[in-house]
């Protein structure tokens, strides 16, 4: 495939599935509702439209036949009124709906994995085309019942109007006639002349759009190139000479300019009245005496006075980029950030005397590099709307097969994030809004209402964030967890690591998140495998979240997922263990302090522990864990860093801090995996500013090798 073709692909891709996230938030809301609105109607009708039209010309034959037979059913709908259904029809609509955008989301998945599409959708196709029947049918004998009453005068549907070209007649429209490749309409009054943004690619796809929301409006006119929805080959014709719309009357084409002016991707475009026609009405209405075109240019900074009226195009400054590109920013960033340090760092000049002005300009260079990537890490921010609007359907679906009535709650949904890390929380998210429905919530409402409960369950999911991370949190009003039940279901199933009497309720409730582990004793379709919260603690993982579960019996249970807002670059701490130097997140470090020897105690098994904020944490020596050759092993001779992370807190004993710099994650080899690198709690590393290597300290995954070490 070459580069258009993928570019045209991309956005295909994009669009639709940014269309198909918009019609199952509508259906949901509708669903909510009990019935559609017109507003409904009209916006299922043009999103199938335009499915339909992009799906033909990308030749997607089973999205294009879907989309067609659906947007066939909504014309009916929306000539006949939502009288034209009762509250059977409408229920049958609802799933009828849900099931076809499945299934046009499967076909698009299929596109995107480039997987062939299914040669065959007569199932489902017949099924609408059944549905269609059926209502029709019931419709027209209602309609025959009420005439048979009342004798009313029947209104047929309005037939769409055909587009054709008149036979040529004197005009002065010699100019307009060298750019068009067929005769224009030279009866028609005025010709509005449309040139779309540069690159913007499929331009006969947009045009066709255009038309499509043109005519959902009422106006009547004719167009030019007239195949634009079966020949993509119009588009070298459009971005060469532009898109054409012939109008009868002046309203009419002053509507459809109010209409192009709100509208993305058009660059400029031109009115230009048939000075003919227009003589020859020239007793019937008076004229401008000029017959000048009156064009509006996207960047003009005021309008001809012919033109007065028009608005400038009131386009969005929004583009799409390709997470690719971004990532090559991100990457290319990093290494002015490695090579600004490097510069400023350089021994060369360490001992250069009368420095002001270089000390000066590096402060400068240093601001905008900080600057720098502060914008380029927020290109790469996104709303978690578009992950916690998919759990409206799974809570949807899951109502219905499970026979609960429970609401999702969305509170927050306009908090952003890195987009990488957007895309692996989805799948977490949905595991845990599938454990509460599933065995979270009580089986029956009358279970709910002897609790003292309402009847009707509530799923909150939330999301909110601090300077570094952001707190995702699904809590639910369900019956919550037996911490008993738990420790004894785990010990049946060999999972423990210690005496049952030794552990605390919070590391009871953490065992939910071990391998292999469900509450289940059957096995159902959502639940019982022992997959699905293990899962979601290696995906939080995997991206340096982590995971806590909360419970209360008999009130609920609430999942937080503490994840950072970007992995790329980050504030890190330099600390010296030996020749070696290492980076904790600052985000990880509560405090720093030297202590004695004689504040130093030591557990049972002769582990060390230090006394902190009238609490007790364990110290794990950098240099013993490692294996690291240092002269610094006197505790009063080194620092002690206090570092918490999820349920992990305690205390790093290091030779010296160096200094607080933002570095930049560069990921480990991948050669490196067979060493079990990341649970010896290492993450990363960067580069400094003297070109050697410091590692990056996972804290979570620290303690666990020290653990296990011990």
């Amino acid at each position: 495939m070459d580069n258009g073709m993928d570019n045209m692909l991309d956005m295909y891709l994009f669009e639709t599935n940014s269309l198909l996230e918009q019609l199952d938030e509508l259906l949901i809301e509708a669903e909510k509702a009990g019935d559609f609105t017109v507003d409904d109607v009209n916006e299922i009708f043009r999103i199938m439209h335009t499915v339909k039209g992009s799906s033909a010309m990308m030749e997607f034959s089973s999205l294009m036949q879907i989309a067609h037979h659906i947007e066939d059913l909504f014309f009916f709908i929306r000539e006949n009124g939502l009288d034209s259904l009762d509250i059977s029809h409408k229920s049958t609509l609802f799933d009828l709906m849900f099931r076809s955008t499945d299934m046009l989301r499967a076909e698009v998945s299929k596109v995107e994995n480039n997987e062939p599409l299914s040669d065959n959708v007569d199932n489902l196709t017949q099924e609408i085309n059944s549905f269609l029947k059926k209502i029709s049918k019931d419709n027209t004998q209602k309609d025959a019942e009420a005439k048979s009453e009342k004798a009313p005068e029947q209104k047929k549907p309005e037939e769409p109007k055909k587009v054709s070209a008149p036979a040529v007649q004197a005009a002065n429209l010699d100019e307009i006639r060298m750019d068009l490749a067929e005769c224009p309409d030279d009866n028609a009054a005025f010709f509005l002349r449309l040139f779309f943004d540069e690159g913007c690619g499929m331009e006969n796809l947009r045009a066709f759009m255009l038309i499509s929301a043109l005519k959902e409006s009422g106006l009547e006119f004719n167009y030019y190139p007239s195949d634009i929805e079966t020949n993509s080959q119009t588009c070298a014709t459009i971005i060469e000479k532009g898109f054409f719309l012939t109008f009868e009357s002046k309203n009419d084409a002053e509507s459809a300019i109010t209409q192009v002016s709100n509208l993305n991707n058009i660059r400029s475009y031109e009115l230009i009245e048939n000075v003919r026609v227009k003589n020859a009405a020239a007793d019937e209405a008076q004229a401008p005496a000029a017959a000048a075109p009156a064009v509006r240019e996207s960047a003009a900074a005021s309008a001809p006075a012919a033109n007065s009226g028009h608005q400038t195009p009131n386009k969005q400054n929004l583009i799409s980029v390709n997470l690719a590109k971004l990532d090559n920013l991100v990457a290319i960033v990093g290494e002015i950030v490695i090579t600004e340090s490097m510069v400023t760092s350089s021994p060369d000049i360490q001992n250069l005397k009368n420095m002001d002005n270089f000390l000066k300009a590096t402060r400068q260079l240093r601001k905008l590099t900080d600057d720098l990537q502060d914008i380029v890490m927020s290109l790469r921010m996104v709303p978690v709307s578009g992950v916690f609007q998919k759990m409206n359907r799974i809570v949807r679906d899951m109502k219905q097969k499970l026979k609960k009535d429970v609401r999702l709650t969305i509170v927050g949904e306009n908090t952003e994030v890195d987009k990488s890390i957007v895309d692996s929380i989805g799948d977490p998210i949905m595991h845990i809004v599938r454990n509460s429905m599933d065995h979270g919530i009580e089986e029956t409402a009358e279970e709910r209402i002897k609790a003292g409960k309402n009847p009707q369950g509530e799923i909150i999911l939330s999301a909110s964030h601090t300077t570094n991370e952001v707190i995702i949190s699904i809590k639910d009003d369900g019956h919550g967890v037996d911490p008993a039940g738990v420790l004894a279901k785990a010990k049946k199933n060999g999972i423990l690591t210690k005496p049952e009497n030794e552990y605390t309720e919070k590391e009871i409730l953490a065992l939910l998140l071990a391998p292999g582990f469900s509450t289940n004793e059957v096995v159902t379709e959502y639940s019982g495998r022992g997959v699905g919260m293990d899962v979601v603690k290696k995906n939080v993982e995997a991206v340096g979240g982590t995971v806590t579960v909360t419970s209360e019996l008999g009130k609920g249970m609430c999942t937080t997922l503490k994840i950072p807002l970007t992995m790329a670059i980050v504030d890190g701490m330099e600390i010296a263990v030996g020749k070696s130097v290492f980076t904790i997140p600052i985000a990880n470090i509560r405090q720093s302090f030297k202590v004695k020897n004689e504040d130093v105690i030591y557990d049972t098994e002769g582990n060390e522990i230090i006394k902190c904020m009238n609490q007790f944490y364990p110290i794990i020596r950098i240099h013993t864990l490692y294996n690291i050759n240092t002269e610094i092993t006197n505790i009063e001779d080194g620092i002690l860093v206090w570092v918490e992370s999820g349920d992990k807190s305690y205390c790093l004993f290091v030779d010296d801090l160096l200094g607080e710099q933002q570095v930049v994650v560069k990921p480990l080899p991948v050669y490196l995996n067979s060493f079990n690198i990341k649970n010896s709690g290492i993450c990363g590393c960067t580069i400094l500013g003297d070109g050697n290597i410091s590692i990056i300290l996972d804290v979570l995954n620290l303690y666990a090798a020290a653990h296990n070490q011990y």
